[in-house]
């Protein structure tokens, strides 16, 4: 599963980056790396970009550059 595969509201930590491209690498500087803890906040209507909540400040992705991230499902708090 990859952060391109999340809906509004679910929970993920990357677990494995394809960081081949440049846009990916200029992503995990801004904290996009193993071990990182997401929520999927939405997307716009056509679903690209999407925003996700990492590190207390919602960033937005191209659903290509998000599905350079693979993620494993975290449980939502409550």
């Amino acid at each position: 599963m990859t952060l391109a595969d999340l809906k509004r509201g679910n929970r993920a930590r990357i677990c494995g980056i394809d960081a081949a491209e440049q846009s990916v690498q200029r992503l995990m500087i801004m904290g996009l790396v193993e071990g990182a803890e997401l929520e999927c906040l939405g997307g716009s209507l056509g679903g690209d970009p999407m925003e996700f909540l990492l590190y207390g400040s919602a960033l937005s992705l191209r659903r290509s550059d998000a599905q350079h991230f693979r993620v494993i499902s975290t449980p939502v708090a409550t």
